[in-house]
């Protein structure tokens, strides 16, 4: 944090002291609900109350203070889909009408306008990215999947872009931190994360919100792109121990997966098609299983079904899977291709992307 030097600004100091609110009060006006409808604004998560009150004709008042400006859900009554309000220490008006659900309209913080901007134009794409998802995940290969992840491609790009803008137009707001945390999981890149996250102001990276962004960019520079691989040794399918080390000098691809997971099982043909076309290549691949305790015969069953002829590890402990845990794998199929040196030089490597990767660097000729 940037150490505040005072020199002859005591009066200027004390002036903004008066002027500035010391916590926040929202205003607000529900027309169409009875009096005494109970309301309680709750801090995004967590269960920590930050205020509560009844409406009185119409009208209710909500006091309290924050230490940054943050996301927080106002419950009205027996609703079941509160209200989002970005709330920070300012006065805010809120006002809506119970014949219209979710049509809010919220007034005096400058974070909850950089907020509701942002989510205007991303909640449309990435809905949008999500039932294309979907519709993949169910797609069988061929010239038709290759263009619906090509589809796919470029709305995550415009999600992106979007993103970036937001970080050059309001490096200076909170909201912006908490932006980049939400949005993480749409390209999990912890190094432009990083970039995005240098770029913000002293502030937002000192704030709470700014220290867990960072914190997630540790995290996520854990088998990221550039980064040498971490080790690990597992038994193979005869209970063999074989160790990732003992692959160097060669391309690998480590391939997370498991006999469970549907979208796995549709993306094996396309691993099988490429393990077959740049074997020879020098090229293999390492497939470690997250099937369950006491199911390897589900395990074994899925690999000779598939015809996944490379080698295979577990140690059968599905989510607890210590290599998965290692390299944060948190959903399936992932996977990490590896130089001959042990670099991870590419990541997620999906659909037609794997053969587009492995002819980079092997060519395909």
């Amino acid at each position: 944090m940037k150490k505040i030097v005072f020199l002859f600004f005591f009066a200027p100091l004390a002036l903004l002291a008066q002027t500035t609110p010391k916590g926040f009060t929202i205003k607000g006006k529900l027309d169409g609900y009875p009096d005494g409808t109970s309301l309680r604004l709750v801090k995004n998560g967590e269960n920590t109350e930050l205020a509560s009150g009844k409406l009185v004709q119409s009208a209710f008042q909500l006091k309290g203070s924050v230490a940054e400006p943050v996301l927080c859900f106002l419950f009205i009554g027996d609703e079941q889909k509160p209200a989002e309000v970005y709330v920070e220490n300012a006065v805010i008006s809120f006002s809506g009408d119970k014949a219209k659900p979710g049509e809010y309209k919220i007034d005096g913080s400058a974070s909850h306008k950089d907020f509701d901007a942002f989510i205007k134009e991303f909640v449309p794409l990435a809905r949008q990215l999500s039932s294309l998802g979907q519709v993949i995940n169910t797609s069988m290969p061929g010239p038709g999947r290759d263009s619906l992840m090509s589809t796919y491609t470029n709305m995550q790009a415009v999600i992106q872009q979007a993103i970036d803008k937001l970080v050059e137009e309001k490096p200076k707001s909170f909201v912006t931190a908490f932006i980049l945390s939400a949005t993480y999981s749409f390209n999990e890149d912890p190094l432009q994360l990083e970039r995005r996250f240098n770029k913000l102001g002293e502030k937002v990276k000192a704030s709470g919100t700014g220290q867990q962004l960072a914190a997630q960019v540790a995290e996520g520079k854990v088998g990221a792109i550039g980064s040498l691989a971490m080790d690990f040794t597992q038994a193979d399918t005869s209970g063999v121990p074989v160790s990732l080390s003992s692959f160097r000098g060669k391309y690998v691809l480590i391939d997370f997966w498991a006999s469970w997971c549907g979208p796995c099982r549709q993306e094996n043909p396309n691993v099988v098609e490429n393990f077959k076309k740049f074997s020879a290549k020098n090229f293999t691949v390492l497939g470690v299983s997250l099937d369950r305790p006491g199911q390897k015969d589900k395990w074994l069953e899925a690999i000779h079904h598939d015809q996944l002829t490379w080698t295979h590890v577990s140690d059968l402990q599905f989510w607890n899977n210590a290599a998965a845990v290692k390299y944060n794998v948190r959903g399936i199929p992932q996977n990490f291709l590896l130089d001959p040196e042990g670099k991870i030089i590419a990541k997620n490597l999906r659909g037609p992307a794997l053969e587009e990767k492995l002819c980079e660097v092997l060519g395909c000729n």
